[in-house]
C-alpha cells in the first residue's frame, strides 16, 4: 500500500501538470486569438522626395534607399508609390549614367535595374501628393498611382526634402503645411483608408510637421526638433555633392539587419541616430498610437504581411471532382515530401532576402593616376639626365 503521503505528492504534480497544460493552450489560443483579430493585412508605403536639382542628390538617394529597404523586406512595387521631384541618374552631370549611390565607396547602386517611378519630375507636386494620400484621383488615373488601402492596411509615408517650421517645400516652388498635412490624415482615417500609419520625416525642423496631427493610429519620426536642421552626410568629391543625409544613412544602417522574422520594434527604432551621430536631435510621437511602441514590430510597417497558420497535423485534401488527364511525356523531375518539418522561421528565405552587404572591389588606380605617373617620371628623367637624352626613350 503507498502511504498517504506518496498519493497526495502524487495528486499534486498530476494538478500542476494539468494546469501547465491548461495555461499553455490558453496562451497559444490567445495569441492565435489577436494574430488573426488585429485587423492588419497588407501594408502600403508612400515614399516621397521633394526636391529637384543637382545639389539635391542626396533627397533622391535618401528615397531610393528607402524604396529599396521595403522591396527587399517583401512589400511588392504594386504597394509602393514613389515620387521623385527629379531625375539624377539621367542628369548631365551625373559621372555614371543610369545610377545614383548612396555611400562613398560606391558599390551600391539604389537606382538598380527595377525602379518603378510612379510620379516623377513635375509630377511631384503637393496637389497629386494629397490626392494619392486621400483617393480624390481623376478615374483615368493608372493602378500603380493609386493608393489602393484600407482599414486594414499599414502605411508607411516617407519625406525627404527642405522644409522649416511648420512647412515643406516642393520642388523648390510651393509648400505642404504641417495643418495641409494633418488634415489629409483625417480624411485618411474618415474615409477608412489606413489601419496603423507610420510618419517618418528627414528635413530641417522636422518635428513640426507632426505637431499638429489628430488622428488616431498615427505614429510619427523626425529627424530634427524645431530650430534644428537636418545635416547631410558622405560628401563625394567626384560627384561635387552630399549622398545622404545623416539621419537616414542611420536609419537605412539599421533596417540593413531586419529580415522578414526579425522581432525588433519601434522602440529600438527610436534609438536610431543620437544627437551624438546626427548633431539634430530626431524626435518621435506616440501619443495617438493605440499600441505601446514596445508590442509594434519593425516589420508591422517595412515589410510584407504573411498571413499563415502553422500546424503538425495532416490534413487530407478532398478527391478530384474528375481524374486528370495523363501526362503524354514523363515528366523529368519528381517532387518529394520534405524529409523534415520546419518551423516558420526556417521556412522564410531570411538567406536570400537579406541584403549582403558589397563586397570590396579589387583595387584599381584612380582615373589619371597613370598619366600623372608618366609624368612624374619624365619630370626626374629631365632633372637628371636633360632634354638632350630623351631620344633614348622612345
Amino acid at each position: 500500500m503507498m502511504s498517504n503521503a506518496k498519493i497526495l505528492g502524487i495528486l499534486s504534480v498530476s494538478v500542476l501538470l494539468l494546469y501547465l497544460s491548461s495555461a499553455q493552450s490558453n496562451d497559444v489560443e490567445g495569441r492565435a486569438r489577436q494574430f488573426f483579430s488585429s485587423g492588419h493585412s497588407n501594408n502600403w508605403a508612400v515614399l516621397v522626395c521633394t526636391s529637384r536639382f543637382w545639389f539635391n542628390y542626396r533627397h533622391v538617394a535618401n528615397t531610393l534607399s528607402v524604396y529599396r529597404s521595403v522591396k527587399r523586406l517583401g512589400i511588392p512595387d504594386s504597394h509602393i508609390v514613389l515620387m521623385l521631384a527629379d531625375d539624377m541618374a539621367c542628369n548631365h552631370r551625373n559621372p555614371k549614367p543610369a545610377t545614383v549611390f548612396s555611400h562613398k565607396n560606391m558599390e551600391l547602386n539604389v537606382y538598380g535595374d527595377d525602379v518603378e517611378v510612379d510620379y516623377r519630375g513635375y509630377e511631384v507636386t503637393v496637389e497629386n501628393f494629397l490626392r494619392v494620400l486621400t483617393g480624390r484621383l481623376p478615374p483615368s488615373t493608372p493602378r500603380s498611382k493609386r493608393l489602393l488601402s484600407d482599414d486594414h492596411s499599414n502605411i508607411l509615408i516617407y519625406l525627404t526634402g527642405h522644409g522649416g517650421n511648420g512647412f515643406l517645400k516642393f520642388q523648390d516652388s510651393e509648400e505642404i503645411s504641417n495643418v495641409e498635412l494633418a488634415d489629409a490624415f483625417e480624411q485618411m482615417w474618415q474615409k477608412r483608408r489606413y489601419h496603423e500609419l507610420l510618419f517618418i520625416i528627414d528635413t530641417c525642423q522636422g518635428a513640426s510637421m507632426y505637431e499638429r496631427f489628430y488622428s488616431p493610429n498615427i505614429m510619427a519620426l523626425a529627424s530634427s526638433q524645431v530650430g534644428e536642421d537636418s545635416l547631410s552626410h558622405q560628401p563625394d568629391l567626384a560627384i561635387g555633392v552630399h549622398l545622404m543625409d545623416r539621419y537616414t544613412f542611420y536609419l537605412l544602417e539599421f533596417l540593413e539587419d531586419i529580415h522578414p522574422s526579425s522581432q525588433a520594434n519601434m522602440n529600438d527604432l527610436f534609438k536610431v541616430c543620437p544627437k551624438s551621430q546626427c548633431v539634430s536631435t530626431p524626435g518621435h510621437r506616440t501619443d495617438l498610437f493605440q499600441r505601446e511602441p514596445s508590442s509594434v514590430l519593425i516589420t508591422d510597417f517595412f515589410g510584407s504581411v504573411r498571413k499563415v497558420e502553422i500546424t503538425t497535423a495532416t490534413i487530407h485534401l478532398p478527391a478530384a471532382a474528375s481524374p486528370l488527364p495523363e501526362e503524354k511525356e514523363p515528366r523529368l523531375f519528381t517532387e518529394e515530401p520534405p524529409s523534415q518539418t520546419l518551423s516558420y522561421v526556417d521556412q522564410l528565405p531570411v538567406a536570400k532576402i537579406i541584403h549582403q552587404k558589397p563586397k570590396q572591389k579589387d583595387w584599381h588606380p584612380p582615373d589619371g593616376f597613370i598619366l600623372g605617373l608618366w609624368t612624374l617620371i619624365l619630370l626626374i628623367f629631365f632633372k637628371t639626365y636633360g632634354i638632350k637624352h630623351l631620344k633614348h626613350i622612345f
